[in-house]
């Protein structure tokens, strides 16, 4: 079989990629093959993100929002009675799983509308003949195995788009076989309960975060700091409203092994430390084995669950990377790429998780994709610009960013030459609800005010204060972010969004009404006056 661009990976960078060149006229082969995890999850067409990535973690995102409402507001805000709603986490994995099924079945529609092939099998690339054989479109040549019989595609261009799963350590004793992995947290069959997520990754947090508001028993173990590499405020001010809502954190700590506990005589009660575990059983209610955690510190604590959500791995063990000649970064284990997503290899492409030094995220490797076929097959010349691409982290109260972290700045510009401004408050149902600290974290019977759960705040860089960060910590921060990431890649400075009206009672007009600096010393938390406005 011949082809002009074979897609290795059925992820939304390479779906983007293979119906973009097909639109302009290319002869395009995509495959698609998921290796099962550890604990046997695996799914259909479309990658991570709509499988085991952002599709079913942003719907049970909100069906925690749900439950965080009406645990904090429904009672303030007139709604009572004893006929209240029940959660069924069974349930929710199967709104989940029905609709990712309805998305796997309308990408393989889409790639049939669009004239790409699609084959469900485990691609390899081989090693570049020396010349291309007489009107053999090109030399590059990918071999896979369907239904016991191995053959071969010769293209012009090969993309790898292969993404990336999460890791498991090896050298934690019990890790691999009792752990799961958000590879398999969306389509647990059984009530997750009492669990540890280790890790301090935005997966992470997430994860913990929707277990928590769910109301579940939810511990992260952390070993150095969260959310590493973003702002380090916000992130320490995420952690602080996720440990007021309830969710536990053992920092400093690592898990040195797990170990499954079924027999009746073991004494739960000395393993659970002093967290005031359910002790009355060493099986879950479903009839499965608790398992066993052993820390570092020498801690010991029963789980019903373990999520490990420490980091990803590129999939290219079985890729043929050595072979084609693609180039691999040492300590990363990712492909290398120029700016215009060329491997070292000639012919071979690569977008997404899969490369070094490009960020984890879908609409980037959607975008890399698309641009990268109208280069080869469109005549354009657009490179993908790696910079300003805003993000948004999906724990119960939101944090999205856009550009450079108060850290990042500083070492880019320094110290002098940038002014932050940080305005600290309550969204108005919030505070018109008044909203608790969880029971298990307040210091005594009087301590029950949250600490302010928003946080805006602004980087900018001097003379003329442009803005070159934006953080915003909201109940929904992924929706004003999209729009001030646009307005910083038009050049946004601080007179800008000071001659902005802003929107009243928001929590984004925060933003322009922001006269609090960091370099003043003086307090940014608002402890009255109405959300982000100037009423009060």
């Amino acid at each position: 079989m011949e082809a002009d661009l074979v897609v290795i990976g059925g992820g939304s960078g390479g779906l983007a990629a293979a119906k973009e060149a097909a639109r302009l006229g290319a002869k395009v082969v995509c495959f698609d093959y998921v290796e099962p995890s550890p604990q046997g999850s695996k799914w259909g067409l479309g990658g991570t993100c709509v499988n085991v990535g952002c599709i079913p973690k942003i719907i049970m995102h909100n069906s925690a929002k749900l439950g965080q409402l009406m645990d904090h507001s429904a009672a303030p805000l007139g709604w009572s009675g004893t006929d209240g709603l029940t959660f069924v986490w069974q349930d929710l994995v199967k709104t989940v799983q029905l609709y990712i099924k309805q998305l796997n079945f309308s990408y393989r529609r889409g790639l049939r509308s669009a004239g790409v092939e699609y084959i469900n099998a485990k691609a390899t690339l081989l090693a570049a003949p020396e010349r291309a054989q007489s009107g053999a479109k090109s030399g590059r040549v990918v071999e896979y195995t369907l239904k016991g019989e191995r053959k071969e595609v010769r293209a012009k261009c090969v993309l790898v788009a292969v993404g990336g799963r999460p890791y498991i350590p090896r050298d934690v004793p019990g890790a691999v076989e009792l752990a799961v992995t958000s590879d398999d947290l969306f389509s647990l069959s059984r009530e997750p309960k009492k669990t540890l997520v280790v890790g301090a990754s935005y997966i992470a947090l997430e994860c913990a975060g929707f277990l928590t508001h769910l109301r579940y028993d939810v511990t992260v173990c952390v070993r150095s700091i969260v959310l590493r590499g973003f702002d380090r405020q916000c992130a320490e001010h995420i952690q602080l409203v996720m440990k007021e809502q309830g969710t536990k954190f053992l920092e400093h700590e690592q898990v040195v092994s797990l170990q499954r506990v079924g027999e009746p005589d073991v004494a739960a009660s000395d393993l659970a430390g002093d967290r005031g575990a359910d002790t009355t059983s060493n099986t879950t209610a479903d009839g499965g084995d608790k398992i066993l955690v052993r820390f570092a510190s020498g801690r010991e604590e029963m789980f019903d669950t373990v999520v490990y959500a420490v980091g990803r791995r590129a999939c290219t063990q079985s890729l043929g990377c050595e072979a084609a000649g693609i180039a691999m970064h040492p300590a990363s284990g990712k492909i290398v790429v120029d700016e215009l997503e060329q491997t070292s290899a000639p012919g071979v492409y690569a977008i997404g998780d899969v490369c070094h030094g490009r960020p984890e995220l879908t609409p980037v490797a959607i975008k890399a994709g698309e641009l990268l076929a109208r280069r080869l097959f469109g005549g354009a010349n657009e490179p993908m610009v790696y910079t300003n691409i805003p993000t948004v982290v999906f724990t119960p109260i939101e944090y999205g960013c856009c550009g450079l972290s108060e850290e990042d700045a500083i070492t880019r510009y320094g110290q002098d030459n940038i002014e932050v401004f940080l305005f600290g408050f309550n969204s108005v149902p919030v505070s018109a609800c008044h909203w608790k600290k969880a029971l298990s974290t307040r210091k005594d019977e009087f301590d029950l005010d949250v600490t302010p759960l928003n946080l805006s705040k602004i980087i900018c860089k001097k003379p003329d204060n442009k803005i070159v960060g934006y953080h915003c910590i909201a109940m929904n921060a992924g929706e004003t972010t999209q729009g001030y990431a646009l307005a910083l890649k038009c050049g946004l400075t601080k007179d800008d969004l000071d001659a902005v009206v802003g929107i009243h009672p928001t929590d984004a007009e925060s933003f322009h009404s922001m006269t609090i600096t960091r370099r003043s010393g003086e307090s940014f938390m608002a402890a009255g006056g109405c959300g982000g406005g100037k009423c009060g």
